[in-house]
């Protein structure tokens, strides 16, 4: 069984655990603290170091390793809890969730995570800025747009509407100059430009955050990507394909995503959604009028009108 280290990542600690054996010793999450790890590990013939991917607070820590020559993974937080869930493992301590992260990686036979190239790494953050920049900028004009009769406030929108122009602008170049001047990535770029409705900013995400296109299946790319429709049956039950998990970032995407409902069309059985709105009533339920409000009840006289 291999020496596994399970490692529970916060903005300020890193727990470790290593399992099997259950030692346990906790580090400052700086390049000290790392460091330290790294020798812990060294100590005890740890053949992998692993840790949840917990929103960017891993990062120093993972490159740090892999710079120190100690093999790192990264593993998803929810699947993670599942595991333990299913462990029966209720209780929730950087403690128990370092030595949960290990033995979830034996019970998965967990492979390093590769360390991505510095201009990978470039790659990405300019594409999170960029995004971070259009998301700024966005919500900059909508505040303009309520404010019409403020021409001093006005101008303190217009001035910051600019500057996110200006930098939105730096990004793509900088973007495209990166994607232009690697071989691989500009070859790929030109493939993705084929398909319709595919533009820069499409080709610098897929980049960014989809670097293992070329080495895996297609299949296999659209379930990283969380756009695979995943079976549902059992016994003679043929339930609907539904999708999940994956990367956000990618699935977002409207591009990625018309290929998830094409893939959803085909789908054997399925009703198009066509023929499923022409089956519907008007309140969305198939042959069922819209219900009516009740009114006063109706008395029926029993007298003839009198001529």
């Amino acid at each position: 069984m291999r020496t596994i280290c399970g490692v529970d990542v916060s903005k300020a600690k890193l727990d470790a655990c290593i399992e099997p054996g259950g030692k346990f010793a906790s580090f400052d999450n700086n390049a000290a603290g790392i460091a330290e790890l790294a020798e812990f590990c060294r100590e005890h013939a740890v053949k992998l170091v692993v840790m949840e991917a917990s929103g960017g607070y891993e990062r120093a820590a993972f490159l740090q390793l892999w710079g120190m020559e100690v093999a790192c993974g990264l593993t998803n937080p929810r699947s993670v809890r599942r595991y333990a869930e299913a462990m029966g493992l209720l209780e929730k301590t950087d403690r128990i969730d370092a030595a949960v992260i290990a033995r979830f990686a034996h019970a998965r036979q967990l492979a390093p995570t590769p360390l991505p190239s510095q201009a990978q790494q470039r790659l990405k953050a300019l594409v999170t800025r960029l995004r971070q920049v259009t998301d700024d900028l966005t919500v900059q004009k909508q505040r303009r747009a309520g404010l019409l009769d403020n021409p001093e406030m006005l101008a303190s929108l217009d001035e910051v509407i600019a500057l996110l122009k200006r930098q939105s602008r730096s990004l793509e170049g900088e973007i495209a100059s990166m994607i232009d001047d690697d071989p691989l990535w500009a070859k790929l770029a030109e493939t993705w430009r084929e398909f319709k409705g595919i533009a820069g900013r499409t080709v610098a995400r897929l980049h960014a955050e989809l670097p293992e296109i070329g080495t895996l299946s297609n299949k296999a790319i659209a379930k990283l990507v969380g756009l695979a429709p995943l079976a549902d049956d059992s016994g003679k039950r043929k339930g609907r394909r539904s999708i999940r998990g994956g990367r956000a970032g990618v699935r977002s995407d409207p591009v990625p995503r018309r290929g998830h409902r094409r893939a959803l069309r085909q789908e054997p059985g399925r009703i198009p959604p066509e023929v499923g709105r022409s089956r519907k009533g008007k309140n969305g339920h198939p042959h069922c009028p819209r219900p009516q409000a009740p009114g006063p009840p109706q008395c029926q006289s029993t007298h003839k009108a009198i001529e």
